[in-house]
């Protein structure tokens, strides 16, 4: 039993309600459990017909949620520079606001949904307050990013470090040659930026580990959205993250007499039949169409009767 559980996948498959599914399947077998909204057009509220905000909040017993706020990262972020300016500062380096945000911007800088996920990510990856996390992601291109911002912040991070680090030493420098060697900055205190690095790469090791960690690919059974999570199981690879299962939303089960809808279910059936078959080293889970709005406790226990925990 992986302790996190991330879903991913194309917009309007349906991953917040099998998140929250998957959610409230675990809270009913004991387990305390944490739904993680880290996409910015945040659902979950809506999927568990509950206030959620950005500090979690108990759903019902065992089960509580939380939508990331994106402005949470950046300003963590931004904070370690604006600290880092100051510090020129008073080493006689004087710095603008145009100065700051080049200085912010180093390497390359991320989206601010992203960085949130990732700090939403760390705090939860670290919290031993629940038993099982389950983390509802943003489309596509944003967890392909997500999985390669701790990569991004490294450089970022490690730019800042290097001119920082040589800024000291010009300091220390004039400090000795004024003063005497006792003048000479001591640097043993908490390193904030050494902090975030080993931050993110521990969320990057846990990400990465298959005995902590199972990502599950939602799809819905059209064309389209199969090759779109054919590309996302391949590049989630090279990132050498656990890919276990695809679960395939919205599916005909009984199309009746409606010939339109039995048409339907034949394209969904050979799309099933293409996910078996490109990616069969994969379970497949699949999730009946669900009539009218998929919010609610009854929905998700529909829903979660064919998700495993």
């Amino acid at each position: 039993m992986t302790r996190f559980v991330l879903y991913g996948g194309k917009g309007g498959v349906g991953k917040t309600t099998v998140a929250a599914a998957t959610g409230h399947r675990l809270a009913a077998a004991g387990h305390e459990t944490l739904v993680v909204s880290t996409d910015p057009a945040h659902s979950l509220g809506d999927a568990v017909e509950a206030e959620v905000s950005g500090d979690p909040t108990e759903i019902r017993p065992g089960l509580w949620g939380v939508e990331v706020d994106p402005q949470t990262g950046i300003d963590r972020y931004r904070s370690l520079f604006e600290a880092l300016a100051a510090e020129f500062s008073d080493a006689g380096i004087r710095m603008d606001e145009d100065e700051v945000a080049e200085l912010f911007t180093s390497g390359v800088m991320p989206g601010s949904d992203e960085l949130a996920a990732i700090e939403g990510m760390a705090t939860y990856v670290e919290s031993d307050r629940w038993d099982r996390v389950v983390f509802d992601t943003a489309p596509t291109g944003h967890t392909l990013r997500l999985l390669d911002l701790p990569s991004v912040l490294d450089r970022g991070v490690a730019t800042a470090m290097d001119l920082r680090d040589q800024v000291r030493r010009k300091a220390n420098t004039a400090r000795t040659m004024m003063f005497g060697p006792m003048a000479r900055r001591r640097d043993d205190g908490p390193d904030d930026f050494t902090a975030m690095r080993e931050r993110m790469e521990r969320v990057g090791t846990v990400l990465r580990d298959p005995d902590r960690t199972a990502f599950r690919v939602v799809t819905i059974p059209e064309t389209m959205a199969v090759r779109e999570s054919e590309r996302l199981v391949e590049r989630l690879r090279e990132f050498e993250v656990p890919v276990t299962t695809l679960v395939v939303n919205k599916v005909i089960e009984d199309a009746g007499d409606c010939e339109r809808c039995r048409g339907k279910q034949a394209v969904q059936d050979e799309a099933i039949e293409q996910l078996r078959t490109s990616l069969p080293d994969l379970d497949l889970w699949t999730v009946p169409d669900q009539s009218g709005e998929v919010t609610g406790v009854e929905a998700l226990e529909k829903i979660g009767a064919h998700i495993a925990g």
